[in-house]
């Protein structure tokens, strides 16, 4: 194996924690609309749920960049794939909604820490001229593990049918989540075959197995460079003092810090963890009914698939900056097309269509028939009421479908052009920059606090989106979501710089004015 195909190999295997990441995100956008059901979940319980792992990753992703500085990226690595197994196995064997919120919650914790310890990694092997494709493979993995989802809860549910002995409503959930034990394990195993970093071993004072590590990834020649840039910032910093936390916050690594914290806190306040973890849902709203939310699903993430290559091969030619600018903007638009189009959507139930269900109580919704509303906040109250929760959550794909007069087509250009433009730019380039800005000593420390904020806003984001849609519609939380993208543009405009091509000792020269530090 050559010395560019192993840099790959070792660093798609360390993003594979972005795999499961994603193929979590898009696996619960589907259990819920049978697992919420069968514990009769409130919407606050429903985002609880959803929102769990985000909740808790916040807090790996704090700790977990200082953990990997004291016990090595690798190390921490495989013991987040064994608590991604735990997870997958005890959410599929899950007896209530507490089980499940604290399986969920154990499989937050892996995420949060692989979110934070792959770019980390990645960084600390690759060179400046590949540093931004290699990073966004773990971008990549996160758009994969969508479609692996997304495509696997649509067929469980195009086989859960009727007829079926093997798969039903009570089940089929279970299997979803079941499935991601098997990458689990893979992701496990694989890691074994993943050295340690070169730059941590240096950290460590491990010169030695350092200087084996990099030649063997980079070859002698480039190894060799890579070697006498990091011995020189080693010779550099030798006699400064040791690293306290508050050193985070002084005048010299201020600005850098509030360059990570704006990206990372626009990256999740514009809602792309709401649509892909209730995407499902979401495409109900459009009335095109459960089949067809499930089949447009595995159109999303495809999506998401095709524009992160496109990242992938510009990051690195056209740069971070451009990318975010054009990506954000881009996220704007697409968000406020789909405040338009539900804006514009009526609804009315027919008494043809009602006298179709096949649920039982459908009768009570026949003093509603031929009433239009003009919005869904009002129609969705008013089935609720007559037909209780439990009933209407499962059966909201078939009422939505029979009952909703929209442009789907609108809603869909909105949505699918909001995942195309995030995939090219907030969804990598967040993790490009935000390895590349910080000193290595205040790395882990520095990528741990923006993590944490950004999974914070997720885990929010993703806990009161089901009561938004229910309680402010779909209109007006599609246009809070592209209104704060619009603010994001400006604020990134005026303060994002570019970082590519450059070493990362070189931006530490350059981004850093002044900072004492040690290695």
């Amino acid at each position: 194996m050559n010395q560019k195909v192993y840099l790959i190999f070792i660093s798609f295997i360390v993003a594979l924690g972005g795999f499961l990441f994603g193929l979590d995100a898009g696996i619960i956008s589907g259990v819920m609309s049978y697992a919420g059901p069968a514990f009769n979940l409130t919407e606050i319980q429903s985002g609880w749920v959803v929102s769990a792992p985000s909740f808790a990753a916040m807090f790996a992703m704090l700790f977990s960049g200082r953990l990997s500085d004291h016990f090595g990226r690798k190390k921490l690595l495989l013991f987040v794939a064994l608590l991604y197994a735990v997870s997958a196995v005890l959410s599929a064997v899950t007896i209530s909604y507490e089980m499940l919120y604290i399986a969920r919650i154990i499989g937050g914790i892996a995420f949060g820490a692989a979110l934070v310890l792959a770019p980390i990694y990645i960084a600390e092997i690759s060179t400046a001229e590949n540093r931004g494709k290699l990073v966004s493979i773990q971008q990549l993995n996160i758009v994969f593990g969508f479609f692996a989802a997304f495509l696997s809860n649509y067929f469980f549910n195009k086989y859960n049918t009727l007829e079926s002995t093997f798969l039903t409503d009570e089940n089929v959930w279970r299997w979803m989540l079941g499935v991601e034990f098997i990458p689990a394990l893979t992701y496990l195993i694989l890691l074994f075959f993943v050295p340690n970093s070169p730059r941590w071993l240096y950290l460590k004072g491990r010169f030695s197995e350092a200087k084996q590590v990099l030649v063997k990834i980079h070859g002698i020649e480039r190894g060799t460079q890579e070697i006498k840039a990091i011995e020189e910032s080693l010779h550099t910093d030798k006699n400064k003092t040791a690293l306290k936390i508050k050193e985070i916050l002084k005048p010299s690594l201020r600005f850098i810090l509030v360059i990570g914290l704006v990206v990372g806190v626009l990256q999740q306040v514009t809602g792309i963890n709401a649509v892909y973890f209730y995407a499902t849902s979401i495409f109900k709203q459009t009335g095109i009914g459960t089949d067809a939310a499930f089949s447009s699903g595995v159109l999303l993430s495809t999506i998401s698939v095709i524009f992160t290559f496109v990242a992938i091969y510009l990051i690195d030619r056209m740069g971070r900056r451009p990318l975010l600018l054009i990506g954000t903007a881009g996220i704007a638009v697409s968000l406020l097309i789909c405040a338009y189009g539900f804006n514009e959507a009526t609804y009315k139930l027919s008494q043809e269509k009602i006298n179709q269900f096949d649920f039982s109580d459908s009768e009570k919704l026949l003093p509603f028939a031929e009433k239009e509303y003009a919005n869904d906040v009002d129609f969705k109250a008013v089935i609720k009421t007559a037909l209780g929760n439990q009933t209407y959550r499962k059966n909201d794909g078939a009422i939505l479908a029979a009952a909703t007069t929209i442009n789907a087509n609108l809603i869909l250009v909105g949505i699918l052009g909001f995942i195309a433009c995030f995939a090219f730019s907030l969804g990598p380039v967040m993790w490009v920059l935000l390895s590349e800005l910080y000193p290595i000593k205040y790395r882990g420390l520095a990528i741990g606090i923006i993590a944490f904020v950004n999974s914070l806003i997720s885990s929010i984001v993703q806990l009161i989106f089901p009561w938004e849609l229910s309680n402010l519609g779909n209109a007006t939380t599609f246009f809070i979501f592209g209104i704060t993208a619009l603010i994001g543009f400006f604020v990134l405009l005026r303060i994002l710089p570019e970082t590519k091509g450059k070493s990362l000792e070189a931006l530490e020269m350059e981004l850093i004015d002044k900072v004492t530090y040690t290695v």
